[in-house]
């Protein structure tokens, strides 16, 4: 092991002769990696997060680290703005809303009404200047009765400070298949048309040196998240610079409705209801989607069963009649991200590796944290084949 000093804070590395200035043994509160992906910072845990790539084998338990540790890379020449990017800071912040459609107004309303001790204003742009004037006015119009400023003011937000915020929010979609359409996967349907989208407001990001957190709403919300980022951190000469959004800026919120939908299957039918107190939902908004029905009882059989209810509960509001964007707006969306900005445990895609993939998480003043469990095999072997799936995709 060999030891650093940088900026007055102890690091530790197996890294030898780093340009920094050496030091004398101690309790480190860094610990410096090199990595060619993943999170440029985070919190490590575990031991295997110090020496392991950056992958699902992160989610799986093992020897526990003496006291948690800041792991950077310093391959990634945005390490020292990584190390900022931590726990949410003291005070209400700043949320700005792209594309005010069904889901944009299923969300808005949620954290209109939910958000008023984390958001101190909603800021909202879409393409039809009569949307943004009739969600203005009419989140205008709910407030408590001789409470008046308690939830969140919502207003219009001109192109040019689209970025002046804490918090992004990407929904925006370009096509969404119409109820009755033969679309076997509706969600990677969307993912052609949604790309070039999210990548054109990635690289405003990028020139807007965008410091908050980029989040995903549109499907498919994993390979959405990857290519934001990776057109962010494209120079205009086509180069891989890393010079855009952090990783760990940009989230993908869509595994918190697999999660609830989980739940209200493990409600409706007795063989699943260990899930409630024991189970896990893990991988993207889509196919490849991991619900384990307990960590320490896990049924492999039974698992697969709930993930495929799961996974096709969209098509079942579909067959009614119906486009499924309430649920997803509100466990996904708005409350995952109440839960981020208050820095609590929440369901998100997150970067691991190559891919981003939904895992518990949150952000803590050491740094993005994933929850690590004993993970059976059989399990493992799963988000194996997630991952694979994921890195296939884009």
């Amino acid at each position: 092991m060999y030891f650093y000093r940088i900026d007055n804070t102890l690091a530790a590395s197996f890294l030898p002769d780093l340009p920094f200035d050496p030091a004398e043994p101690g309790a480190p509160s860094l610990f410096l990696t090199e990595r060619d992906n993943g999170p440029a910072s985070f919190r490590a845990t575990r031991s295997h997060h110090l020496t392991d790539p950056a992958g699902v084998r992160w989610l799986a338990d093992g020897a526990a680290l003496e006291r948690p540790l800041t792991a950077v890379n310093l391959r990634h020449p945005r390490w020292r703005d990584a190390l900022a990017f931590t726990a949410p800071k003291p005070g209400k912040k700043r949320v700005h809303l792209l594309a005010v459609g069904d889901v944009g107004g299923t969300l808005l309303t949620a954290l209109k009404l939910l958000g008023g001790d984390c958001i101190s204003a909603i800021g909202i742009r879409d393409l039809n200047e009569n949307t943004v004037a009739r969600w203005t006015a009419e989140m205008g119009q709910i407030a408590w009765p001789w409470d008046y400023d308690a939830l969140p003011e919502v207003e219009a937000v001109p192109e040019g400070r689209l970025f002046d915020c804490d918090v992004f929010i990407f929904a925006a979609t370009k096509a969404i298949p119409a109820v009755g359409s033969i679309v076997q996967d509706v969600r990677m349907a969307q993912f052609a048309a949604n790309r070039p989208l999210v990548e054109h407001f990635a690289k405003q990001a990028r020139e807007a040196r965008f410091g908050g957190l980029f989040m995903v709403l549109s499907d498919p919300v994993d390979p959405l998240c990857k290519a934001a980022w990776l057109a962010s951190n494209t120079a205009p000469n086509g180069t891989l610079d890393h010079r855009g959004l952090l990783p760990e800026q940009v989230q993908g919120f869509g595994l918190g409705v697999m999660n609830a939908r989980a739940a209200y299957f493990a409600k409706q039918d007795s063989r699943f209801v260990i899930f409630l107190t024991e189970g896990r939902a893990f991988g993207p908004h889509g196919r490849g989607l991991v619900i384990a029905n307990s960590i320490e009882h896990y049924d492999d059989a039974l698992s697969r069963e709930l993930t495929e209810k799961v996974e096709t509960a969209n098509l079942r509001i579909r067959d009614l009649g119906f486009k499924p964007y309430v649920a997803p707006a509100v466990s996904s969306g708005a409350m995952q991200l109440l839960l981020t900005l208050r820095g609590d445990w929440h369901c998100s895609s997150i970067p691991l590796g190559d891919v981003w993939f939904g895992v518990k998480n949150r952000f803590t003043p050491q740094g993005l944290e994933v929850e690590t469990l004993p993970l059976p095999e059989a399990l493992l072997a799963r988000l194996q084949e997630t991952e694979a799936l994921l890195k296939a995709i884009v």
